[in-house]
Formats: structure tokens, C-alpha cells, sequence
């Protein structure tokens, strides 16, 4: 998947906002929870400048010590990032806690499972949060028939994508 991805163009990322700015899935006044793009994820900045512009309040992940959730910070555009563990970014802002979850997506299914980088970080924030809502973003391509799936794993609410969004179907 990673290598399927890096042939594929972040800049599609503005149709992705499109389609979440267009419907009615982020609640007015939620807390929502972005992240900096890797190299080779689509690219959400314009999905948040969007929320940003209708008067959300954002924050952006911190990638702490491996074993532990991420912790949320305050975030605008335009702030200070930070360089974080494995060449992530993050502000220095307050911590929060989101009510509305973007979540980056190394593969995902129909089914609202997901695959990430293998280092456990948003399950067990999404462990500490399970109310919030969870959105996934990728590319259209990162689409899969099934992921293996355990027992904790929280499914997603949505996934959006440069081709759409969806809420997913349940199994």
C-alpha cells in the first residue's frame, strides 16, 4: 500500500474536502481532530483551513512515547509546528480532547476497518475516545476487500476519499 500510494497525487486532497465541506458530517461546534500530512498522504490542510473558516475549533496529534495515545493540541492555520517521533509535526498548543476524529488510513474496507502504521497510536487513542466520531481519509485506491480485524479495533464512522464519502456498512 505504501508504494501504491506515493504513485498517487496528495493534491487530491481538495476534492476530499470538498465532499466533507458540501455535507452535513462535521456537527456545528465540534472539536475536531486533524493531523499534519505524511509524504504521500492525502493531503486534508484544505479540509481544515475549510472547518477552520466555519468556526471550528481544530487540533492536531502529538506522537508521544511508543505504548502511550496520542495527545491532542490546539491548532490553527498558521501556527508553529513542531517536529515530533517518527518525522511527524505537531503545535505546541493546549492539550484537548476532539469530538470529531480525522483519521489517516494506510488501507481500509467497506467494513469501516483500517489499517495503519503499525504502531498502535490511534487505537489507543480511539481506546481513551470512543465516542468520538471517526472519520477516515485516504485515497479512493487504498480501498480493500477485508482487513484482519480484533476484538478492540473500533470500526470507522465514515471514510472519505477524493472519489466520495461514506458512511460505512456494518458487518
Amino acid at each position: 500500500m505504501l508504494g501504491l500510494r506515493a504513485r498517487l497525487d496528495p493534491a487530491r486532497g481538495t476534492a476530499l474536502a470538498e465532499y466533507v465541506l458540501e455535507s452535513d458530517i462535521v456537527p456545528p461546534g465540534a472539536v475536531v481532530a486533524g493531523y499534519w500530512p505524511m509524504p504521500h498522504e492525502i493531503d486534508i490542510l484544505p479540509l481544515l483551513h475549510g472547518l477552520h473558516a466555519r468556526g471550528h475549533a481544530l487540533c492536531l496529534p502529538e506522537t508521544t512515547k511508543p505504548g502511550s495515545a496520542l495527545i491532542f493540541r490546539e491548532w490553527a492555520p498558521g501556527d508553529k509546528m513542531v517536529r515530533g517521533r517518527y518525522n511527524t509535526f505537531h503545535p505546541l498548543g493546549a492539550s484537548v480532547n476532539p469530538d470529531f476524529i480525522l483519521l489517516p488510513l494506510l488501507a481500509f474496507d467497506i467494513f469501516g476497518h483500517r489499517l495503519g502504521y503499525g504502531g498502535g497510536y490511534y487505537d489507543r487513542t480511539l481506546a481513551e475516545l470512543p465516542y468520538a466520531f471517526r472519520l477516515g481519509c485516504a485515497f479512493a485506491a487504498q480501498t480493500v476487500a477485508a482487513l484482519p480485524v480484533e476484538a478492540t479495533d473500533l470500526p470507522l464512522h465514515a471514510i472519505v476519499t477524493e472519489a466520495g464519502l461514506c458512511r460505512v456498512f456494518s458487518e
